[in-house]
């Protein structure tokens, strides 16, 4: 498939995660302003991430974040919700994009250009890698909030996914307000309480 210009890559943040919303970004890069050190954002220390994150910004051509709240997640399920952040994503750039590459294999529906996805696209792809840094970086800083207002779930250590930890809180606490009730380890935990 060809398309002319630059594409705006999408990819999201916390599809697994057992609370809080998942995060969508869309990145157009300007190819004669790459940020160096572009790949998956799980590949890179939380550090590295912030740093790619500013650069990100400061290069892109235009850049959007996307959301899907845990009840859009319990009503929709995670593959639609996820799709509704992407298009909510793409809604924000300032540029309208001529085509998307989506990391994955599921092309959302709806959105406002042609597309094409790219399994490992965030490995190979550099507009996906940046929007997979700009989302992973932006709900890890939202997990960290929701731990203050959450406490006792350790939010800010393992970001809302099933970890032991988050087990064992859930277990003991019961599910709160941002945890995904239609998840089955948080029914099982409701259930428990």
């Amino acid at each position: 498939m060809t398309y002319l210009g630059t594409p705006c890559g999408i990819d999201e943040a916390g599809r697994g995660p057992w609370a809080g919303p998942v995060c969508a970004g869309a990145v157009i890069l300007d190819p004669k302003a790459m940020p160096d050190g572009l790949t998956d954002s799980k590949k890179l220390s939380p550090a590295r991430r912030e740093s790619l994150a500013v650069d990100i910004r400061a290069a892109a051509i235009s850049f959007g974040l996307g959301w899907a709240s845990p009840e859009e997640i319990d009503t929709l399920n995670i593959r639609q919700a996820t799709h509704l952040a992407m298009r909510r994503a793409v809604a924000a750039l300032a540029h309208a994009p001529n085509f998307a590459l989506v990391d994955g294999n599921d092309l959302p529906a709806g959105l406002p250009c042609p597309g094409r996805t790219l399994i490992k696209g965030d490995l190979t792809e550099p507009a996906i890698s940046a929007a997979s840094i700009l989302a992973k970086t932006a709900r890890d800083a939202l997990m960290e909030e929701m731990e203050a207002r959450h406490p006792g779930y350790g939010f800010a250590a393992h970001k809302g996914y099933g970890t032991p930890a988050h087990k064992a809180a859930l277990t003991a606490l019961g599910p709160c307000a941002i945890h995904r009730m239609s998840f089955a380890p948080v029914r099982a935990a409701a259930r428990a309480a």
